[in-house]
């Protein structure tokens, strides 16, 4: 079974909203400074959606621990 580029797009997405908005509140609570803490955010946010997405696509090229549509798995390891 596999994931549509669409689905991991979303994915990517969201996961990184959630952990940009960590990155922002822990460096704003370490400085003080929240015009600094939104642009690590941002930073963060655009840097770390490109690897994420990246980190995605290559394991989808990866059978090992898939199940395909008989319920088996690709490779039973």
């Amino acid at each position: 079974m596999k994931d549509k580029k669409r689905r991991t797009i979303l994915k990517s997405i969201t996961f990184r909203i959630v952990a940009t908005i960590a990155t922002v509140v822990i460096v704003y609570l370490m400085t003080g400074n929240l015009a600094l803490a939104n642009t690590i955010g941002l930073i963060d946010l655009v840097s770390k959606l490109l690897i994420y997405y990246l980190h995605e696509r290559s394991w989808e090229a990866v059978s090992w621990g898939k199940i395909n549509n008989g319920g088996a798995t690709a490779i039973n390891q």
